[in-house]
């Protein structure tokens, strides 16, 4: 459910509500120590800006001014609790100005808004001028997890959205401005579903783990 992959920077994903705000600041403090020009991206939801977690990492962030891009995916639900029922404000972005640090609000259905804000926020952090809090405007698909209907959420709010999916209007930008052809996109479509299938495949193959394995990579 959560995975990490040290060896590319993915330090992980934590079940915990907001935990990963933290563990991202603490990273952030590493990479100013050792002087490298690398930069965290911290991923949570709306949901965990109602944390103390969030404020307190935003907070020592700012005060040290660690190379964080804090990135907020708004899709307006916390699993079924939609955001105007847990917040006053619209916009999560403009709580950054309590920490003195930039705040962007994208759409974040929209590929190239998302790259450009975050080249943004990444230049802040390499010029040592501390962390950015990016809130992208995006919603969910589906249910919070396989077995939540999401009866919740009204069929005509889930229509508007279904039409703005990032990822069929960055296909149509790409045909339209003569960047790639319906071949080339069905190509990388079907390359893409072929090597999902070889994963499941070697999932299911694979041979469960020794019991042994169990204590290894554990932290007590």
């Amino acid at each position: 459910m959560h995975i990490a992959d040290f060896a590319v920077g993915m330090l992980g994903a934590t079940a915990v509500v907001g935990a990963g705000l933290p563990i991202a600041v603490g990273a952030g403090l590493s990479i100013k120590l050792r002087k490298t020009d690398q930069v965290v991206a911290c991923f949570f939801g709306e949901g965990a800006s109602n944390q103390g977690t969030f404020h307190e990492s935003l907070n020592m962030a700012s005060v040290w001014s660690l190379p964080v891009v804090f990135v907020c995916e708004n899709n307006l639900y916390a699993m079924g609790t939609r955001q105007s029922v847990a917040m006053k404000i619209e916009n999560v972005a403009d709580r950054a100005i309590a920490y003195g640090i930039p705040g962007f609000i994208v759409d974040g259905n929209d590929v190239l808004k998302v790259y450009e804000a975050t080249c943004k926020a990444v230049e802040v952090a390499r010029r040592g001028e501390g962390p950015t809090l990016v809130e992208c405007k995006t919603y969910r698909h589906k249910g919070h997890s396989r077995v939540d209907p999401a009866k919740y959420r009204p069929k005509e709010e889930v229509a508007q959205w279904m039409v703005k999916d990032p990822i069929r209007r960055f296909k149509d930008k790409l045909l339209q401005g003569g960047i790639l052809r319906k071949q080339e996109i069905d190509h990388v479509e079907s390359r893409a579903m072929v090597q999902v299938e070889d994963a499941v495949k070697f999932a299911i193959e694979s041979a469960y783990p020794a019991p042994e394995e169990a204590l290894e990579d554990v932290y007590g």
